[in-house]
């Protein structure tokens, strides 16, 4: 369990995103913060990111990653792609 609440998490999550974001610039894409939710943060790659093979290795390895190693090793990261997976999570963000 992670000992923060969501609202806690939001100015950190945010701030460890933009030091993320700037690998993704550099390769024309980039990633919007949509909400966090028990620990689970949801975001939507843009640009080159969104669609690209790649994305779930940035999503779990690049963003995930970072998440875990400066705020605590449970936390969860969700690209929310497309229209049908934000159905699918409308509840949570």
């Amino acid at each position: 369990m992670i000992p923060f609440s969501d609202e806690e998490l939001m100015p950190v999550v945010s701030k460890i995103l933009d030091k993320v974001r700037s690998m993704l610039v550099r390769d024309g894409g980039d990633m919007k913060l949509l909400g966090i939710k028990n620990g689970r943060v949801f975001i939507q790659f843009q640009g080159a990111c969104n669609g690209c093979a790649s994305s779930d290795i940035t999503l779990k390895l690049g963003v995930e990653r970072q998440l875990r190693i400066d705020i605590h090793p449970e936390m969860e990261v969700i690209n929310i792609a497309n229209e049908s997976e934000m159905e699918k999570y409308q509840n949570e963000i």
